[in-house]
């Protein structure tokens, strides 16, 4: 008996391993969503009436503040981020995984140091928290920009996005240090931080795009 020779195919071979960046954006802005909404929940009305009533949760709204400000400016930096590509492999997926982690611990350190009022240790770890943040999405940016340069599509790397991360480092750092000592203002620099990234700065610039007012804008 003879079998049927198989005849070519003219449809493209699958490219395994790869995702759309789509799907990736979509995973990751239902987890900052869920982040944000557990954050808010810690929230809770004073128990005291009047203005006192309201100041005596001022050191809870300001952390809220610098937590959600810090939360929101990454989702729409890795908004901007994910944009580059038009596809994302494995070593993307884990490091954008592995962003929304350290990022999703966030709640957690943030009630944490307004159950411990403000002291050093809560503090520290607060900080600490961010730093870790800050360097996955480092590594979510060094990701994606390999794959661009996999895929020749990596026209230019910004160098000032590299000033810009060391300037944020050092002054993680100085506030990690500061955190013992002058606990508030490290939170201050931590605020800092969060306020010269407002402007979405991601690094990696595909060929295609270099024409694009959209992404000349970053």
């Amino acid at each position: 008996m003879l079998l049927p020779t198989p005849q070519p195919s003219d449809k493209p071979m699958p490219r395994h391993h790869l995702s759309s960046p789509a799907r990736l954006e979509a995973f990751s802005d239902g987890v900052i969503a869920v982040i944000i909404t557990i954050m808010v929940l810690e929230l809770k009305v004073p128990r005291q009436e009047g203005v006192a009533g309201l100041y005596s949760v001022l050191p809870t709204l300001a952390i809220y503040a610098i937590s959600f400000a810090f939360t929101g400016i990454y989702w729409i930096n890795h908004h901007h981020l994910v944009h580059r590509t038009e596809e994302a492999d494995e070593l993307v997926l884990y490091a954008n995984l592995f962003f929304l982690f350290w990022l999703s611990l966030l709640p957690f350190f943030t009630s944490y140091v307004l159950e411990k009022k403000l002291d050093s240790f809560s503090v520290f770890l607060y900080i600490a928290s961010m730093i870790f943040t800050g360097f996955s999405f480092l590594l979510l940016r060094l990701s994606i920009a390999r794959r661009l340069r996999i895929a020749n599509k990596l026209e230019a790397e910004d160098t000032s996005v590299q000033r810009k991360n060391q300037l944020s480092l050092f002054v993680y750092l100085v506030a990690l240090f500061l955190a013992f000592s002058h606990p508030h203002l490290a939170l201050g620099l931590c605020a800092f931080v969060t306020i010269i990234w407002i402007t979405p700065t991601v690094g990696v610039k595909p060929t295609e795009d270099l024409d694009n007012t959209h992404f000349n804008r970053d």
